[in-house]
């Protein structure tokens, strides 16, 4: 069964078309539409281009879009109101990083995640702070640590990445991996962990202690690879 799309509405097409060819790397099966530029190929945006590639990529699961102006934003909604209800439902703007969130969302909508968990996705890769914040945090208050080694051949890649990030969200808990957070599929992807790496899980909250047994029980698994 088809997965959820995802859209890249931009002023320019050649940012449009350059994002989607870089996801594309990542997610080659999820169905991926570039809406850049005007009719005429100038700088801007157009409803009937946007409007095509939101029918070209909702193959029945929901798209995410991804805007990289406010006018884009405005004429992407205008084209959501032309929808009918059924098709509008299944639209999500995420409010993140045009390249970063594609990239993001991509990566989701391969490794099978929903419609809510690859908008979610998108928009983990808004954070642009410090990535030690959340570890000095975590130390103030009452944190649950433990660390793990990778055993999966594969390491961190792509899916597991995914895997990962989708288990630590489903807890309140705020949790860490290597003194990033968790939860950004991004910063996650970014520690570039191999096989044999240490994984240090660190997490405070009302369900830290289960939100860290989960996921040192993940890593420990291999990640269900083989």
């Amino acid at each position: 069964m088809a997965g959820v799309g995802i859209v890249v509405v931009s002023h320019s097409a050649a940012i449009a078309e350059g994002t989607v060819e870089l996801a594309r790397q990542m997610a080659p099966t999820t169905t991926l539409v570039a809406a850049g530029g005007t009719d005429e190929g100038g700088l801007g945006t157009s409803f009937d281009k946007i409007s095509a590639a939101l029918s070209a990529a909702d193959t029945g699961q929901g798209v995410v879009v991804l805007c990289d102006l406010g006018s884009a934003i405005l004429t992407t909604e205008t084209a959501v109101d032309f929808l009918d209800d059924d098709e509008a439902a299944r639209v999500v703007l995420a409010d993140a990083p045009v390249v970063e969130g594609t990239v993001a969302a991509a990566v989701s909508a391969e490794t099978g995640g929903t419609l809510q968990e690859v908008a979610a996705a998108a928009r983990t890769a808004s954070g642009v702070a410090d990535p030690h914040r959340d570890e000095r945090e975590l130390r103030g208050g009452d944190a649950v640590e433990r660390s793990v080694v990778l055993v999966n051949e594969s390491g961190l890649h792509a899916r597991p990445a995914a895997d990962l990030v989708t288990h630590a969200s489903r807890f309140q808990a705020d949790v860490t991996v290597n003194g990033v957070d968790a939860k950004s599929l991004l910063r996650i992807m970014g520690l570039g962990l191999g096989k044999g790496s240490t994984v240090a899980i660190m997490a405070t909250g009302p369900d830290a202690a289960r939100a860290v047994d989960d996921l040192v029980a993940l890593v420990e698994g291999g990640f269900g690879e083989g």
